[in-house]
């Protein structure tokens, strides 16, 4: 099981599957790989490109009620250069106890661990409790558009009584103490608004007054914008997971003071550090093409991001700080989801990691960052950042993501497998 595991988790890594953005990345040969092993376990599935090359697949495994639990996991990473890893990134090297590689845990480790389950079952003779529909995607780390996006709209068939999903982004353990390991549970996510700035003004040369420079008022823009505290705004989400973390600590967390907590809490308050407040950062500009010429235009990208039912005030407050002259308009945009608290899903998401992990104390929390969860949350299928890893204490999972020497521990994964498995099937 273990070999498994890791093999498959290894295997996914070789394949470079770079996501480059506007349209460049290639997910075919991964995908293929991944039917052939959800063929060799008995299931049928469905291959589709959405452009060549970008490949996604598909399958559902029976269960015991057609009421069908989604797991998506995406087969694209973002790219990394060879020169700054101590082991190649697309190796997927197994060495001191862990898988390393580009996707090791973002997110070629936890489709490993989907195809190890499905496999294992295979050979077992077991069923889960309810149908299963397993979805490998291409362009999450972009927009989505040759993944997620294109397979709910084109593909909404292939998920017919799905009514929850799990992926990505929780289920993992930070390490506090022995008997303590906190365990988020992902119910939610920022929204994201990818903009694209731009100023308008008058061309000239270099040399004579400026009647009206687009790269002066793009400048100050983002310099308003990247100097602004946005206030923090607690959600109901973030609420809860405050009120875990006190409860699981023993200790309380004063909300007056949530950056300065977040500091004092270390990797225990990296779960909220991110997430208490909107964010807008400036990540690309563009202007001019001669020194002694004043362009006509200038041109920014900027990453924001809104906590769910904060978009209004999000927005209201991104074109009072950018201004009358800045036009902006979206490189990809998705709505803030999240799902119940309260479900039967989620509590049984939390009796899973307890029941594997006596010192386990599950919390809910919201992922700062996004996931194809925002897709599939256009067709009513809520998702949960679930994929159970048992960390060591030193290793920053956090890091790990986008990060230079990405890996995952070979053990975590055996039991994010086990966890899986009893999740499905008990």
């Amino acid at each position: 099981m273990t070999d498994e595991v890791a093999g498959i988790c290894s295997d996914l890594i070789r394949f470079d599957t770079s996501n480059f953005g506007d349209g460049r990345g290639d997910e075919r040969a991964a995908a293929e790989h991944v039917a052939g092993l959800l063929a060799e376990a008995g299931a049928e599935p469905v291959v589709f490109e959405s452009a060549p090359r970008r490949t996604n697949v598909v399958a559902r495994v029976p269960g015991e009620s057609p009421d069908a639990l989604l797991i998506h996991a995406h087969l694209d990473v973002v790219p990394a250069d060879a020169a700054d890893w101590k082991i190649h990134p697309f190796s997927g090297e197994i060495d001191g106890g862990a898988v390393w590689g580009r996707g090791a845990v973002d997110m070629k480790g936890s489709a490993a661990m989907t195809l190890a389950l499905l496999r294992r079952w295979a050979r077992e003779g077991s069923r889960p409790k309810r149908d299963v529909v397993v979805a490998f995607l291409a362009d999450e780390e972009s927009t989505g558009e040759y993944g997620s996006l294109h397979t709910v709209t084109e593909h909404r068939d292939l998920f017919e009584g799905c009514t929850e999903a799990i992926s990505e982004s929780g289920g993992f353990s930070v390490h506090v103490r022995d008997d303590l390991r906190i365990y988020p549970i992902a119910v939610g996510e920022r929204g994201t608004a990818w903009m694209r700035l731009t100023a308008d003004g008058v061309a000239g040369h270099g040399s004579k007054p400026a009647k009206d420079n687009a790269v002066a008022e793009m400048v100050h823009a983002l310099s308003r914008l990247a100097s602004h505290e946005w206030p923090v705004r607690l959600t109901p989400a973030v609420r809860a997971l405050l009120a875990g973390l006190s409860e699981a600590l023993g200790e309380s967390i004063d909300h007056d003071r949530l950056d300065e907590e977040a500091e004092r809490l270390g990797p225990v308050g990296d779960l909220f550090r991110g997430t208490i407040r909107n964010s807008a950062n400036p990540t690309m500009l563009d202007a001019g093409y001669k020194v002694n010429v004043i362009p006509g235009t200038a041109s920014a990208h900027v990453d924001g991001r809104f906590l769910p039912g904060q978009r209004e005030e999000f927005f209201e407050t991104l074109d009072r700080l950018l201004g009358p002259k800045i036009t902006r308009e979206f490189v990809s945009y998705e709505d803030a989801p999240d799902s119940n608290l309260d479900g039967d899903l989620f509590t049984d998401l939390r009796a899973a990691l307890r029941a594997a992990d006596p010192a386990a104390a599950p919390v809910p929390y919201v992922m700062s960052g996004g996931t194809d969860g925002k897709a599939f949350a256009r067709i009513g299928i809520p998702s949960y950042g679930f994929a159970p890893l048992l960390l060591p204490p030193d290793l920053d999972y956090f890091a790990m993501f986008h990060g230079v020497d990405e890996r995952v521990p070979v053990a975590g994964l055996e039991f994010g497998v086990d966890v899986l498995h009893n999740l499905l099937t008990a």
